[in-house]
């Protein structure tokens, strides 16, 4: 007997326990919806850092899950005084938010997926060699797309490289952190304080508490990703040239924080009763990384459409299609494929002109900024906000928006 032909286990089954993967169980649990995520560790400590604006998050997000909020500042050429609020959330606030008791929790790693057919229900395949089965199977295994069809992991590994996002920081003392950033939150500081060539990267210092301050050097995009040696040298040259001592930069692995993802990965080849969410749909914003607020906004309305569809008999085939009209939907189809031409303009600028282009973005007007940012399926808003940006850049930025636009990043970078 086929492993998807046995009785489902659940009506949900979320292979992930990542922040999408734990938002839906959830939010599918407070539907009554019978609900198991399956991951390696799943109750191992999140440890990346995650903001986001504030307009973004949901209205219920507890107060503890924050951890530090603010109006900061972006530094491109000049200084520019940012509108909108963004929030810092305390990591293991938010993971115990989204842990739910009546969540059921199997300790395995799934490794593909078993579709849906005539008579037969989709199931999870473990590394154990067995399988669960459930009424519908939720992809939440992030860019490695574990679950998808047989054969896009290859087409994935046999492609160009990835474009990723790419940063190295270090946790330390409010009052140290004070001296590189002026006590201020820095959501980008593009200054080349750490006098490294090539590639342009930022700086990135958010308070973690009121005592703490991360501070982080970003590589924004770029194919392949900046090393992580690379970003651990520039950081160290920035705080060194703002005065800091070799001492006062921890280098010890509970201090430091690491993040590398791809901000291009494909769209999900989802067998048939697989939904994929998070990173594996993909949800990260192209030009940003940011894709965490839409991973929670979604959740709630993604597990009614799964709620009403299962419990109106529908079969598994059109469960996941109801859910994947929510997930791409043509406005946010849209909006994402413009947002990739805007990471590819990113990708074929020349480094030198990175800084430029952020300083004439930070200028939009702050409703076009928001759009750009967050309107996942507002495509007028999405259109607007990039005409007006267009209208701002010099000829020579001009000319580059074009050249990306209509031929995008062709060739690779190597450089530093």
């Amino acid at each position: 007997m086929s492993p998807g032909a046995a009785v489902p286990v659940a009506d949900v089954v979320v292979a992930g326990a990542g922040p999408a993967g734990r938002s839906l169980a959830r939010a599918c649990a407070a539907r009554d919806l019978r609900t198991l995520i399956v991951d390696p560790r799943p109750h191992r400590p999140w440890t990346h850092t995650y903001g986001a604006w504030s307009h973004e998050l949901p209205d219920d997000l507890p107060g503890e899950v924050v951890a530090a909020r603010g109006r900061g500042v972006a530094i491109a050429q000049r200084t520019h005084e940012l509108d909108d609020e963004y929030v810092v959330l305390d990591t293991a606030a938010l993971q115990a938010h989204l842990t739910d008791p009546a969540v059921a929790v199997r300790r395995a790693r799934g490794v593909g997926a078993v579709p849906a057919g005539p008579g037969r229900h989709p199931a999870v395949l473990l590394d154990d060699g067995t399988s669960v089965t459930a009424r519908v199977v939720v992809d939440a295994t992030g860019a490695r797309q574990a679950l998808a069809r047989r054969g896009a992991a290859r087409e994935l590994d046999a492609g160009p490289p990835r474009a990723e996002q790419t940063a190295f920081g270090v946790v330390v003392p409010r009052e140290v952190a004070a001296r590189v950033s002026g006590d201020r939150l820095l959501f980008m500081d593009w200054r080349p304080a750490h006098g490294r060539p090539g590639w342009p990267t930022f700086l990135y210092a958010v308070p973690l508490d009121a005592e703490r301050v991360l501070l982080e050097e970003t590589s924004l995009a770029r194919r392949p990703g900046l090393p992580m040696p690379e970003l651990r040298a520039r950081l160290r040259a920035r705080l060194r040239a703002a005065g800091l001592a070799e001492a006062e930069i921890p280098d010890e692995p509970a201090d430091v924080e690491k993040v590398r993802f791809p901000v291009d990965s494909p769209r999900h080849r989802s067998p048939s009763g697989v939904v994929a969410i998070g990173a594996a749909d993909p949800l990260v914003h192209p030009a940003s990384g940011f894709s965490l607020a839409t991973s929670l906004r979604l959740a709630p309305r993604l597990a009614t459409v799964l709620a009403d569809a299962l419990r109106g008999g529908t079969e598994p085939v059109g469960v996941a299609r109801a859910a994947r009209r929510v997930i791409r939907s043509p406005g946010a189809v849209t909006v994402h494929a413009l947002r990739r031409r805007g990471l590819e303009t990113l990708l074929a600028m020349p480094p030198a002109e990175v800084p430029a282009f952020f300083e004439r973005f930070f200028t939009l007007p702050p409703a076009h900024r928001r759009a750009y940012l967050d309107a996942r399926e507002d495509v007028t808003a999405s259109v607007a906000a990039m005409s007006s940006l267009f209208g701002r850049l010099t000829p020579r930025l001009r000319a580059h928006l074009i050249r990306g636009t209509l031929l995008g990043a062709r060739s690779v970078r190597t450089e530093q």
